[in-house]
């Protein structure tokens, strides 16, 4: 069911309920999660197992897949007022305004019920012109949920996708249970930032949420801001994740770390999907090339901040030259065009293999009614667009993912 998003704002206080029931935070309670980590406050949800942690040190992908994009509480219960404990961290960059409060959105029975954030918690401010970052620590926060339906109902918490989210407590006014899966189809998804969800309005209106809703799927994003750069560790993680159906979105990240050449890029390209076969032989798999992104269409990364052309506000530019494309260096439409070539390649002898121009979900005409607002990263319209067409073009008649929804 596709989740109504009516302006239904979430309450920061409320009168404290008679009888507070208390219940562990466990794994049978969480979906879109691949590990869930104890800490000191509570547990910590996980888009990356601990074996692929363990093999990067990056605190770019550190920070990118402890942000729970696509994390979801859902349980069954009459309760009528439901309160979650967390300790966030939020990011902040050094010169830059600060960030929005990260958003909860609280469904009942697949509809929206109520939004809320927590104002408390830790902040990572990170100087972009150096790398560095500084921890500044905070108190443990609560969002509340008071005056929900007085009856037996399923209730969903999406964690927000731009905070580090420690689950510290889950409070309710009445017992829950755990929910059965209902037999829908897994869709199991790797891209980078946006992805991961930008500047998103809230975590069920990232595009992957908006897309899975429509399609009627259940969504594992792994989405990770700055760090879809075909690492094996996460082909592995892809691998040894059940799912029914997977995509992968690949190239802008590649281009503004300006990470890899060419001639890196095609085996690479061929490596992460033998590997994410080795466990879904079968299972319909579609790649997806970049959604349009001017500075970047012919141009070489790095991608750079550029506080100058707009003062105030974080602004992106490309950094590399064109003429550098002569010696491989990627832009996007060197990677569509080889993206297309090894798909045609590959699906000779793999016929649920299938491709996705990226433009197709946000061209030249999306851009001049929506432009880039930092010149990578789409707006909430534009997310909103971007889920409904992927829904189309995956899930529709037709689609790759038509014939294996449940």
């Amino acid at each position: 069911m596709n989740p109504r998003h009516d302006p239904v704002p979430g309450s920061s206080t409320t009168s404290r309920a008679a009888d507070w029931i208390t219940t562990p935070v466990t794994a049978d309670l969480l979906r879109g999660a691949l590990d869930l980590e104890r800490t000191e406050h509570g547990v910590l949800p996980h888009r990356l197992p601990a074996r692929a942690r363990a093999q990067c040190a990056d605190g770019q992908l550190a920070m990118a897949e402890a942000q729970p994009s696509g994390v979801r509480l859902v349980f069954r219960t009459g309760a009528t007022a439901v309160e979650l404990d967390a300790l966030r961290t939020k990011m902040a960059y050094q010169g830059a305004p600060p960030r929005p409060d990260g958003v909860y959105d609280l469904l009942v029975d697949g509809r929206l019920a109520g939004q809320a954030s927590v104002t408390a918690g830790n902040v990572l401010m990170v100087d972009m012109a150096t790398g560095s970052a500084e921890n500044r620590p905070g108190p443990v926060g609560t969002v509340r949920f008071p005056g929900l339906p007085d009856r037996v109902k399923d209730v969903e918490i999406w964690l927000p996708y731009n905070e580090i989210t420690e689950l510290v407590a889950l409070r309710t006014d009445a017992p829950i249970e755990t929910v059965p899966e209902a037999g829908r189809s897994v869709w199991l998804h790797h891209g980078s930032s946006i992805s991961h969800g930008s500047d998103a309005a809230s975590p069920t209106t990232t595009w992957p949420a908006l897309a899975a809703s429509l399609g009627g799927v259940e969504l594992i994003n792994l989405g990770l801001g700055g760090s879809a750069l075909l690492d094996a560790f996460t082909a592995r993680a892809m691998r040894d994740t059940p799912a029914d159906l997977i995509s992968v979105k690949m190239g802008i990240n590649l281009v503004n770390t300006d990470v890899m050449r060419l001639r890196a890029f095609t085996p690479a390209v061929h490596g992460f999907l033998d590997t994410i076969r080795e466990g879904h032989p079968t299972t319909p798999l579609l790649v997806v090339s970049p959604i349009l992104c001017p500075i970047h269409e012919d141009t070489p990364g790095p991608s750079a901040p550029d506080f100058d052309l707009s003062p105030g506000k974080l602004q992106f530019r490309a950094a590399g030259d064109p003429a550098e494309r002569a010696t491989g260096k990627l832009t996007l439409n060197v990677i569509r065009d080889e993206l297309a070539r090894v798909v045609k390649q590959r699906a000779a002898d793999d016929p649920n293999l299938h491709y996705l121009d990226g433009r197709g979900l946000y061209g030249e005409a999306d851009f001049a009614e929506l432009p880039l607002p930092d010149q990578l990263h789409p707006d909430a319209a534009t997310h909103r667009r971007i889920g409904e067409r992927f829904a189309a073009l995956a899930f529709g008649t037709g689609g790759p993912f038509a014939a294996e929804r449940a």
